[in-house]
């Protein structure tokens, strides 16, 4: 859907998501590196194709969370009025008045004070069971945030977005607790949902898992990454349906053409 009412506070709000700490720009790099610096693929490929599987999604969620943005700021102000009027004078009061000051409303790796995204965020230790663990956390604080952004958003664009987000990075923190089960024997998914509360009291997310987008791990190549399969397999804890394993990616979608 398109905005209802252009806020650049509701864009500011959904910044976070995008260039926090634990924003999509934090999860995209952090696997993008570990799948670059990943040593015994051979013996430990199904945790290797599990992780490039989820980067190349995680770059989609970059491309949605900026065009949501673009959207919430696009007729928040006037184009071709004379300068001399302040004509943006409104923007001072606005929550991140680098969208209007440095980027030309649009969308940054930056969160939602302004602050850039930096590289410091990639977690990269080397022993792959702390890599998972640490993968498995970073989705869910960036669950927690999208939860607390969602409470602060009205825009039905940015519920739409939100929700759907919320679905998928469940995907993410399961695939990441099934391959620490995978590697450890320990319960991991027991753990969850965190925070405690499950995505179908979302209306927009509940969308999503009505068409059982919850329960499907993409590999995003139709030839690569094909043994993720062998831990996203079993049944979904949420509904005890079965997990789906695709190989390639989910139906896309055309992108706004955003106005000059």
């Amino acid at each position: 859907p398109k905005p209802s009412n252009p806020s650049p506070n509701n864009a500011a709000a959904i910044q976070e998501l995008l260039g926090g700490k634990f924003g999509e720009m934090s999860t995209l790099m952090n696997y993008t590196y570990q799948s670059f610096n990943f040593r015994g693929r051979k013996k430990l490929r199904p945790f290797y194709d599990l992780i490039c599987s989820i980067a190349g999604e995680e770059y989609g969620h970059i491309e949605v969370v900026s065009y949501t943005i673009n959207l919430l700021l696009t007729g928040t102000t006037k184009r071709g009025l004379d300068p001399s009027g302040a004509p943006m004078a409104d923007a001072v009061g606005a929550r991140n008045t680098r969208h209007f000051i440095a980027s030309g409303q649009s969308a940054l790796p930056m969160d939602s004070h302004g602050d850039f995204w930096t590289g410091a965020n990639v977690f990269n230790s080397g022993n792959l069971k702390l890599d998972l663990l640490h993968n498995f956390f970073l989705e869910l604080g960036a669950r927690g945030n999208k939860m607390r952004v969602y409470s602060m958003v009205d825009d039905p664009t940015a519920r739409e977005m939100v929700g759907y987000l919320l679905v998928r990075g469940g995907v993410h923190a399961l695939a990441y607790a099934k391959a620490l089960e995978a590697y450890t024997g320990v319960e991991v998914t027991k753990l969850l949902p965190i925070p405690d509360m499950k995505n179908d009291a979302y209306p927009e997310a509940k969308k999503f898992m009505q068409q059982g987008m919850h329960r499907k791990l993409y590999t995003f190549s139709q030839d690569d990454y094909r043994q993720a399969g062998i831990i996203w397999n079993g049944v979904h804890p949420d509904d005890n349906q079965p997990l789906e394993f695709i190989h390639g990616a989910m139906e896309g979608v055309p992108a706004p053409d955003l106005e000059e």
